[in-house]
């Protein structure tokens, strides 16, 4: 009987992402429904305020436990298309490469302006 609250709040933040998945739909929005669904999870986290024992906390929880099972299908995903994925490696590879530069150079920009920043 002591896991009815963990399936409470697994149930309610399914329940926020099949409401982000609708509210796409619905919308015609160019945004991921279950990115939509993490927002409303948070707008319904802010406004009720949940304890640490609550079933809110407790269910997201027992899931953030066990991550690693979640990347399961992606590491299955990979390997069923790993032919096509070897046949596009150079554009992958330079992409991954190039968008990794990007951020390094964006990432030391922006410390560079908060040093210059802080020091005034």
């Amino acid at each position: 009987m002591s896991d009815l609250p963990v399936l409470k709040g697994v149930l309610v933040l399914l329940g926020c992402q099949l409401l982000g998945e609708v509210i796409v739909r619905l919308l015609g929005l160019e945004v991921p429904g279950p990115v939509v669904g993490m927002v409303v999870f948070l707008v319904v986290l802010r406004v009720s305020r949940p304890r640490p024992s609550s079933s809110l906390v407790r269910g997201p929880a027992l899931l953030l436990n066990h991550l690693q099972l979640l990347f399961v299908p992606a590491g299955v995903g990979v390997i069923v298309y790993l032919d096509e994925l070897r046949a596009d490696a150079l554009p992958l590879a330079a992409g991954l490469w190039v968008s990794w530069l990007l951020g390094l150079v964006v990432t030391g920009a922006v410390v560079a302006s908060l040093a210059r920043i802080g020091r005034k």
